[in-house]
């Protein structure tokens, strides 16, 4: 191999990544937006931030829409002053990667219809959980059903934008 053609295959690869950091910083740039649009909840730092990384993890990839998922997270939690504190905060954005993750398998094994419902199953059901840490089973409840809307309305935005964006062939 020559050493242009070895220099051409570097420069198409850091070109791939300057892309895809690009693209990252859109999607997080999005999440901050979202982070500022709030569902009126007891915990304050249920928001629109999640959407861009749902859509980001089925559109790009596993890492980018997990990076972007976890930051949005991190986002919404600074802007209301982390109220769960900054642990339980960073504890939630690595589950909101880990079920953007998900929400990629599972639309890639069972289609999107089945990822919409395993992402707002487990955004809106499963993360209530995390509210056990805190105030007992009675957060939990109290929190879930602000968390289940949220996840609903996240996770239907980016699987509508996808199915749009998919049809007019842009991704």
């Amino acid at each position: 191999m020559s050493k242009v053609s070895l220099e051409q295959g570097d420069l198409r690869k850091s070109a791939l990544s300057v892309k895809r950091i690009a693209i990252m910083a859109v999607f997080i740039a999005l999440s901050a937006v979202g982070a500022l649009i709030k569902i009126p909840s007891p915990v304050g730092t249920i928001g629109l931030d999640s959407a861009p990384g749902y859509f980001s993890a089925i559109a790009f990839g596993s890492v980018e829409g997990a990076v972007i998922i976890a930051l949005g997270h991190m986002m919404t939690a600074a802007v209301t002053g982390f109220p769960l504190t900054i642990p339980i905060h960073i504890f939630i954005s690595v589950q909101m990667a880990l079920w953007a993750l998900v929400f990629r398998w599972v639309n890639r094994k069972l289609g999107l219809i089945a990822a919409v419902i395993a992402g707002i199953v487990l955004n809106g059901v499963v993360s209530s959980f995390t509210m056990m840490l805190m105030g007992g089973l009675g957060a939990v409840l109290g929190v879930m059903p602000f968390l289940v809307v949220g996840s609903a309305i996240n996770v239907i935005t980016a699987a509508v934008a996808y199915r749009i964006i998919k049809a007019g062939k842009l991704i």
